[in-house]
């Protein structure tokens, strides 16, 4: 029973972190740190358990936009077959996600590993939480917010790559440092938001990939099956939720909620840390 109630609290919290600007990676971190459940070995630190929560969150990326996916997919074909973007926006939206896709997936090649055994401390998490909240809100209040996803240049969908890359460090946040890219590149909120949620889809795909390969390598997760059920289920249902809400809101709100709430956790990690 205790595993299938970590599942479930781990699942939510993946889901809501992935795509809420307040790092998934950091608060799986801080949330069993918080909790008394960072036990060395357990199922919630184990690889399996890792792609359940990342497949739910892949699956809420795909059923979520699956009419955006069902033209860009072609498209990119199209573009390949012709050798020509053409004045098609499909083809063009398809050729910007692949620039933003590429250097991360080529920088987490290299740093990921080094990065899950050297930077999972709360202390730095804290830190990063800090760090992350002062470019949001740099990027809200200075970004131009001035087109949409059509006007966005290709120079700009490598500089939203490349800041993207960032966020294998537990505390920055994917979505977070995409988000503030893409506003710094001149999109406007709500087109900031869909374009990290887009992005986000190959690279989630990529690390599920990535994370599977491993796994099939041979590591024992030792999780109770109802349990990855459990995870996956969690991760899946509070992931379309926390998109939802996020591309509603930000069409008449800023991110400010986040900031803040990044710097009271931090605070949080902070006094616990301290008491301890």
């Amino acid at each position: 029973m205790d595993q299938i109630i970590q599942a479930l609290v781990m699942g939510i919290v993946q889901g809501l972190t992935e795509f809420l600007p307040i790092s998934s990676s950091g608060h799986l971190i801080l949330v069993p740190y918080l909790l008394g459940w960072d036990v060395p070995g357990s199922f919630i630190d184990s690889l399996a358990f890792s792609v359940v929560l990342h497949g739910g969150t892949l699956l809420a990326l795909l059923v979520y936009f699956r009419d955006d996916w069902l033209r860009l997919v072609p498209a990119f074909f199209a573009s390949l077959r012709d050798r020509s973007i053409g004045n098609d926006p499909d083809r063009r939206l398809a050729w910007l996600l692949v620039v933003s896709t590429l250097p991360a997936a080529v920088i987490a090649v290299f740093l990921n590993d080094v990065v899950e055994s050297r930077f999972r401390e709360p202390g730095l998490v804290a830190v990063m939480l800090v760090v992350g909240a002062a470019i949001l809100w740099l990027a809200d209040h200075w970004g131009p917010r001035t087109h949409r996803i059509d006007r966005l240049t290709f120079r700009g969908a490598v500089g939203i790559g490349f800041a993207q890359a960032l966020a294998l460090i537990p505390g920055v946040s994917r979505s977070g440092i995409s988000m503030s890219a893409a506003l710094f590149a001149g999109l406007d909120r709500a087109d900031a938001v869909r374009y990290s949620f887009l992005m986000a889809t190959p690279i989630t795909a990529m690390a599920v990939a990535y994370e599977s390969l491993k796994l099939i390598r041979g590591e024992v997760s030792g999780a109770e099956p109802v349990a990855l059920i459990v995870g996956v289920v969690a991760s899946f249902v509070s992931g379309i939720f926390a998109i939802a809400v996020l591309l509603r809101y930000v069409r008449t709100r800023s991110f400010n909620i986040f900031v803040v709430y990044r710097l009271v956790l931090a605070a949080l990690v902070l006094a616990v840390f301290l008491t301890r």
